[in-house]
């Protein structure tokens, strides 16, 4: 049964910092794709970071410079290191995992529970 368990999430005042992390079982994820998401109340489900079976990585335009995406395979655990944080970071954020390079579409078949992130303004 594959399982991916997020932690990490909170709230944090603009300028701050917070790292999500996601940890993923019953699934061997070290060779494929995987990612984060994020979700606001009344809107899609938007691709924030990924990092695709080959190792390279992708990020949506409106988190370059201030998210970073990495995983440690020997723990099976993804990360996203989100630095700079805004008010429209706040959301909902979901990891994901896929043996297909989906990148920042959120067709992934394994998803997290999501974790809470809010930016006051």
């Amino acid at each position: 049964q594959v399982q991916l368990v997020e932690s990490g999430g909170g709230s944090v005042q603009a300028g701050g910092s917070l790292r999500l992390s996601c940890v993923v079982s019953g699934y061997k994820y070290s060779t494929d794709c995987v990612g984060w998401f994020r979700q606001a109340p009344g809107e899609g489900r938007e691709g924030v970071a990924a990092i695709e079976s080959d190792g390279g990585t992708r990020y949506a335009e409106s988190v370059k410079g201030r998210f970073t995406i990495s995983k440690d395979n020997a723990k099976n655990t993804l990360y996203l290191q989100m630095n700079s944080l805004k008010p429209e970071d706040t959301a909902m954020y979901y990891c994901a995992a896929d043996v297909r390079d989906y990148g920042l579409s959120p067709m992934y078949d394994y998803w997290g529970q999501g974790n809470q992130v809010t930016v006051p303004s």
